[in-house]
Parts: C-alpha cells; sequence; structure tokens
C-alpha cells in the first residue's frame, strides 16, 4: 500500500478506475518515522535510479540493519513522478511463505482478498500500467518473489521492481546491488583520516543523538571516540542509531567501552521499527534462522576468524563435526549470498570477512555448541603452519606473493599467538610461532608489533630451550632494526650463551650472522670474526636462508672500515650472486643499499643514486616499510649533492614521517645518521627556514605509494614542481640476471631452459621472467624479444 506522510498505511485505492483510467499523480512514498533521518547514500540514490531506468529488476541486498530499505524508499520518492500508476510498497516481513507474496501485493494495491486467485490474474491487471512496486523485505519468501517479478516483467512491461533482500532473488532479469555499510574514518594509523567529522557514520550517529538530545553536538573531546565507535560498529545504521539511543543514559567512551557485549547494549530501538529491528539481537536472530542448518554451523565456526580468511583457511579450520569440506564450500557461498560474509579480493584468491557484529553473535551461537576450544586451537594450529611454512619460502623468487599473503593474515596471526600466551600449557608453542613469524614482523615492517609480541612470549617461556635461544635472535634482530644497538647486543648475546647448552647448531650459527650488530656498536674486529665463522659455517652446511643473507647484506657496512672498500664489493657481489641463483629479492635489495651507501662514502653520488634507486624499486614491490624509508633518506642526501634542495628536503620529510612508527632513524647508525644532518644543514641554508619547512611539511604529507613515486621522479609534487632525481649514466631498467633471461627469452627458450641454460631452478626462471614483464609492462614473451631487438639496435 502506499505510505501516508507518517510512514503508516493510508487510505487504499486503486492503482486504475474501474475502466482502465489511469489515477491522478500518486502521493509521494515518505520515509518511516525511524528512517527519516538519510545521512549520506546521495551517491548510492543516483547510482541506483540510474540501473533502475535501465534494469526493470533491481535488488538491493545487504547485512540485516545496513539501510537497505531506507535507500530503497529515498529512490522510490524521488522516482515517483515518473510512473503515472504509483509507487507501491509491498511490505513483505509479515507474509509466512512464498504462497502470500501475490496476496500481499495485492493487499498493496487495494485489489482485495487474493486468496486463491492466480498470479497470472495479478499480471494481466498491471499489464497496461507504469508503476514501480518496492518489493521490502524478501528473504524468507525468495521464491515466491521471484515468481512473481518473473511473470510480471514477462506481461506487463511498464512495470519495475525494486526489492531489498539480504540475498538475491535469482531471476534472471535480476540486477543485484549490494549495500555497503557506512563509510567510517580511519581513526589510527599513520595515514589516518584527521577529519572524521566527514565520515558519513559519525555524521549520522551526531544526527540520530541530537534528535534524542536537543543541542547534542560532537566536539574535539568526543569526536575521535565517536569516530572508533562507529568503526566498532562497521558503519552499520541500525547499530550506530541504537547506540546514539544510549546517550541519554551513557557518555560516548561508556558506550564505547562497554562495547564488549553489543547485543546486551544495543537492545533499545524505535517503537515505530519493525520487531526485528528494534534490537541487533532481533536482527541477528532473524538472519540466522533463515539460513540452513550447515550455514548456521559454519557462521558459528567462522567467527573465530577476527578478520580476513579464505576459503583454505574456512576448509581446515572449520570441516568437521558434521561439516564436510563440500558443505563448507556450499555454506561459504551461501552466507555471502546472505550478506553475512563479504567477499573481498586479496593475494590472488577470495577472502572472505564478517561485520563485527555478525562475529560477535556468531562467537555466542559458538559458545552455546560448546565448540568454542576446539575451533580456537584448529585455528592456532592452522596459523602455526602458515607461519612456519613462510620461515621455510622466505628465501626465494615469490616474496612479493609472501609479503602480500602474511600481511593479509596479521590479525589471524595475532589472535593464534594470544591463543597460545593465554591458554595454559601453550606458551612454548607462542614462542616458537613468534619466532616462525620472523620475516611478517621484519621484512613486512611490523616491528613493534613483532618486539611486543616476543617480548610477552619471552617473559612466559623462560625455561632454557632452543625456541627461547631463537626467540632472543629475532627480537635481537627487531631491537637492530629499531635503532636500540644496546638491546641489540645484549639479546644476540643472551641467544649465543643459551644456543651452547643444547648445542643448537642452527641458532649458533644464526646467532654468528648477527655479528652486524656489533658492527654498529663499533666493535669493528668482533663482527669480522663472527660474520668470517657464519660465512665459513654455512659454506660447510650449504644453506643460505634469508636471516644469513640479509645479515650480510647489513653486517658489512664498507663505509665504516677504512681500507675495506675493496674486500667490501667484493663480499657483496659473492652475496648477490649467490641471492641471484636462487631469485631471492629481499636480501639482494639490501645489498644494493649498503653498496649505494659506500658509493656515497667514496664520494661518488651518481653510482650512489643508481643503487638506491634499484634498491627502492624492489623494496616497493615487495612493501618493505624498513627499507624504503632508508632508500629515500640516501636519495634525499643525493639530492642535497646535486644542489636539488627542495627535493631533497621534502624526500627528508617523507623519510621522517615513515621512522616514526619503526623506531629510531636509519637503524640508529651515528654515521649515517651525521650523513643525513650534513645534508639537510645544506639544504636549509641553501633554501632557507620558511622554504625547507614547506617542502619538509609537504613530504611529511605525502602517502607511501606518492613517496615512492616523487623518490623515483614519477611523480609531480604538490607545489607544481616535477621531481626530477639526477641522470643515471646508461641507466638499467633490469638487473644484470633479469637482461641475461630476457635475452634468452627473446632466443625463443623456455622457462625449463632459460633454467638450464643459466644452471638455477625453473622456480627461480620464472620468477624472473614475470620480474621481467612486470618492470617493462608487457603482458607477452613476444613484447620482451621486440624490445631487446630495439635496445640493439640503439
Amino acid at each position: 500500500m502506499a505510505p501516508d506522510g507518517d510512514g503508516r498505511p493510508g487510505p487504499r485505492r486503486s492503482p486504475a478506475s474501474a475502466t482502465g483510467g489511469r489515477t491522478a499523480t500518486p502521493e509521494a512514498v515518505r520515509l518511516p518515522n525511524e528512517v527519516t533521518s538519510f545521512v549520506g547514500r546521495r551517491q548510492a540514490v543516483a547510482a541506483v535510479k540510474h540501473v533502475l531506468s535501465g534494469a526493470r529488476l533491481v535488488t538491493l541486498t545487504g547485512v540485516g540493519g545496513v539501510g537497505k530499505s531506507r535507500l530503497a524508499l529515498r529512490v522510490a520518492k524521488d522516482l515517483r513522478r515518473a510512473f503515472p500508476d504509483g509507487v507501491w510498497l509491498v511490505e513483505l516481513a509479515t507474509a509466512w511463505d512464498s504462497s502470500q507474496v501475490a496476496q500481499s501485493v495485492a493487499g498493496a494495491l487495494s485489489l482485495g482478498d487474493w486468496t486463491g486467485r492466480d498470479l497470472q490474474e495479478l499480471a494481466d491487471h498491471l499489464a497496461c500500467r507504469q508503476a514501480l512496486l518496492v518489493l521490502d523485505n524478501c528473504e524468507h519468501v525468495l521464491a515466491g518473489c521471484c515468481m512473481l517479478a518473473n511473470e510480471l516483467l514477462s506481461t506487463a512491461p511498464g512495470v519495475r521492481i525494486l526489492a531489498t533482500s539480504r540475498e538475491p532473488l535469482r531471476s534472471t532479469a535480476e540486477h543485484v546491488w549490494p549495500v555497503p555499510p557506512l563509510p567510517v574514518s580511519a581513526v589510527d594509523g599513520p595515514d589516518a583520516d584527521t577529519s572524521p567529522r566527514q565520515s558519513e557514520a559519525l555524521m549520522l550517529f551526531e544526527e540520530r543523538a541530537a534528535a534524542l538530545i536537543p543541542g547534542f553536538t560532537l566536539n574535539d573531546g568526543t569526536r575521535a571516540a565517536a569516530a572508533r565507535l562507529c568503526q566498532r560498529l562497521d558503519g552499520v545504521p541500525l547499530a550506530i542509531e541504537l547506540a546514539a539511543m544510549r546517550l541519554r543514559a551513557l557518555s560516548v567512551e561508556q558506550i564505547l567501552d562497554r562495547l564488549d557485549d553489543e547485543f546486551r547494549l544495543l537492545t533499545t530501538g524505535y517503537r515505530g521499527a519493525s520487531p526485528r529491528h528494534r534490537t541487533l539481537r532481533a536482527t541477528m536472530d532473524w538472519s540466522f534462522e533463515l539460513c540452513s542448518t550447515a550455514e548456521r554451523a559454519l557462521w558459528a565456526r567462522c567467527s573465530v576468524f577476527p578478520r580476513e580468511f579464505d576459503l583454505q583457511a574456512a576448509n581446515r579450520v572449520c570441516s568437521g563435526e558434521g561439516l564436510t569440506e563440500h558443505d563448507v564450500f556450499e555454506g561459504v557461498a551461501g552466507l555471502v549470498d546472505k550478506s553475512m560474509l563479504i567477499r573481498v579480493e586479496g593475494c590472488g584468491r577470495a577472502r572472505y570477512r564478517m561485520l563485527e557484529s555478525i562475529r560477535e553473535y556468531g562467537r555466542q551461537r559458538l559458545s552455546e555448541a560448546g565448540e568454542d576450544a576446539l575451533l580456537r586451537r584448529r585455528h592456532r594450529d592452522y596459523y602455526l603452519r602458515l607461519a612456519e611454512e613462510s620461515d621455510v619460502d622466505s628465501c626465494g623468487p615469490r616474496q612479493d606473493e609472501l609479503v602480500r599473503r602474511l600481511r593479509a593474515e596479521g590479525g589471524n596471526f595475532a589472535a593464534a599467538l594470544d591463543y597460545s600466551l593465554t591458554e595454559p600449557g601453550e606458551a612454548r608453542t607462542g614462542l616458537r610461532m613468534a619466532v616462525a613469524l620472523w620475516f611478517y614482523w621484519i621484512a613486512c615492517g611490523c616491528l613493534g608489533e613483532g618486539q611486543r609480541w616476543l617480548d610477552r612470549a619471552l617473559s612466559l617461556g623462560t625455561a632454557p630451550s632452543g625456541e627461547r635461544a631463537r626467540a632472543l635472535w629475532v627480537a635481537g634482530w627487531i631491537a637492530h632494526l629499531r635503532g636500540d644497538t644496546v638491546a641489540s647486543v645484549a639479546l644476540h648475546g643472551q641467544s649465543r650463551d643459551l644456543a651452547w647448552r643444547p648445542e643448537d647448531r642452527t641458532t649458533l650459527t644464526r646467532a654468528a650472522f648477527l655479528g652486524d650488530e656489533q658492527l654498529w656498536a663499533d666493535n669493528l674486529l668482533r663482527a669480522l670474526t663472527l660474520l668470517e665463522q657464519a660465512r665459513d659455517r654455512r659454506g660447510v652446511q650449504g644453506y643460505w636462508p634469508a636471516p644469513a643473507l640479509l645479515t650480510f647484506a647489513l653486517g658489512f657496512p664498507a663505509a665504516e672500515l677504512p681500507g675495506e672498500i675493496d674486500s667490501a664489493m667484493a663480499f657483496f657481489s659473492e652475496c648477490r650472486v649467490l641471492c641471484e641463483s636462487m631469485g631471492e629479492r629481499w636480501a639482494s635489495s639490501w645489498m644494493a643499499w649498503n653498496i649505494g651507501v659506500t658509493w656515497w662514502a667514496m664520494g661518488d653520488p651518481d653510482k650512489a643514486y643508481e643503487h638506491a634507486r634499484d634498491c627502492l624499486r624492489t623494496k616497493a614491490e615487495l612493501d618493505d616499510q624498513v627499507g624504503i624509508p632508508c632508500c629515500v633518506e640516501l636519495l634525499s642526501w643525493v639530492a642535497a649533492w646535486q644542489s636539488d634542495s627542495r627535493r631533497s628536503v621534502v624526500l627528508f620529510g617523507a623519510a621522517e614521517k615513515m621512522w616514526k612508527p619503526l623506531g629510531r632513524p636509519l637503524l640508529g647508525s651515528e654515521v649515517l645518521l651525521k650523513w643525513s644532518r650534513e645534508s639537510q644543514v645544506r639544504s636549509r641554508e641553501a633554501l632557507g627556514d620558511q622554504a625547507y619547512d614547506n617542502a619538509y611539511q609537504e613530504g611529511a604529507r605525502l602517502r607511501r605509494d606518492e613517496i615512492v613515486a616523487y623518490a623515483l621522479g614519477e611523480r609531480t609534487s604538490s607545489s607544481g614542481v616535477t621531481s626530477q632525481p639526477p641522470a643515471a649514466k646508461d641507466e638499467p631498467l633490469l638487473t644484470k640476471r633479469e637482461r641475461q633471461v630476457a635475452e634468452l627469452v627473446a632466443r625463443g627458450l623456455s622457462n625449463k631452459d632459460i633454467a638450464a641454460e643459466l644452471v638455477i631452478s625453473r622456480r627461480t626462471a620464472e620468477g624472473h621472467v614475470e620480474r621481467v614483464l612486470t618492470k617493462l609492462g608487457f603482458s607477452s614473451r613476444t613484447r620482451i624479444a621486440a624490445w631487446i631487438a630495439r635496445q640493439k639496435e640503439n
């Protein structure tokens, strides 16, 4: 029925006269009282109206409380003049099965009792009409809605249907439009939104609070807490409105503190709302009852994942005890259709996540089923295996893929570690996992997080063991990268002393590799002795993991060793050849950086630039958050030497911003810090204080991707000045090994043949070919051949 001004049913009237004539212009479709607010969504309204102009059936899908009905009603209101025979709201919440759908439509159109009458008659009645039907809340009568839509769309060409449902109708004519939660401002992190007032979710919270408490407004003291509250509620309008109602009794901060059990807190709704929308719990109960038995079990079990997960993880963790892997696959698909799971892309595969309110409801159901402890342990075991696999795979040609995978699973690693360090008897396993994740802590730049987990694990696992010795070693390495040389030396000393007790040769060898921190502590003789021992030991064992390679990459800062330059360069060359033979890029890029620093110390900034630029490209591809600012710093020094003072200061400001969450700049090296200060003094003298400060602030405002682009000369600064890096002599786009591979591709060799020609593994050859294609921007091997031909002509 067409709703009247206050959202309640108005007088019934026929969409057409008895003689078939058209009605007068229909009344405006108005929003019910409980959804009179309509913050945001303006772009969504315009988009849905555009889709509806070309599609005759559009279904708005999304989780309960996300605002599907609100959006549909606003679209209907805007379109009322486009449909001479009316815009009609068909509320299906009270229909108890699919046979009631036609009766509900007939009732909305004031056609009287439709019991026992054919659907065809309803279609014939609308055959010559131009009307919009809004079918609201279709999820529990999907079959009936689909039958109705198919019949009307084939018989009544002037009728269009706008449906709301938690899953699609599955009609062949259907256009599905997912309704996401309201955008929420980021309130944490280096690139956080500094204007949370612009968040649509925050605007809704403030508007609803002002409607309940006259004069209410957010201020500087409450805005950040309100933004965190909206984040915690995932931007779901219903949850935000229910939370705003609690402001009658609680402050914003108190509401945020009490959200651990949001289903108890958010229990007061609007009397005019439908029963299932009066509390968050009622909304979740409604959705849960619409799921199959397998989907309900899977919903509860998937709540053990704190963030995203993929299908493989769901299979390993959630199958068993009544669910087969096929049940999990079908259940995931069903929960995606019902908007209980949101599909996201990542790591080259589909991943899934739950809104926090849905996850919390699932946790409660999991606990009620008595499966909480079992699923948490399964979750820990799965991510322990993943962590240990990452340790094994950390030195190879697909490190960029490994970095992306580890980043995507960060929340799951944290949950698994928390389980191990809180569950009685699991502390040693937690220590083992924290060590296995060294590549995540270090290569992905999660130094602070890694330090916190290792400190926590070490405080629990105090008994002498190989795990403890290795944990001390990783903790010392992290301290070294954060610029805390004193702590690094102490932790590595403890690691070596402890490793002797169980004669842990692996840990002894690793501890020996960490002779580099002795260099940074100015104990050159001790450092060189340890490095030589490590090299000899690895030469015998024939195994070079990424930690070993990185130690050599950072462990021989030749700039600090007078008279050792030639030896250092030979040493670096040996290590880079070793890296290339394995397709390793991460440690190799650190060697490139160290070579660049060495050339800088020798007074050759052009060569320093070449190596820093090549290093930065690789580190950007690997998203190495420690390595990127190191490269940007070196490029800043080169710019200062080249008298490009403004560029130097922009780069310095950008590097300073990146160092803040990591630790002391430039790994705490006094020599490197001295060179950095000298470069900035030179630039300040050239620019003057005001211009220097402006350039510094510009660099500090750049995002990470913008910093990399600017440093490589691929971005124009906000001032309109194009970044111009110094031109490198005979600048190579590809490394020497990549050039070899490109030439072999041009000769028509397969990856297998390239591997045989260069005496490397086939996997390594594949990695080289992929990087050549990426760097050259090509999609086929034929284009590589053409590029090589042009290079030879030139």
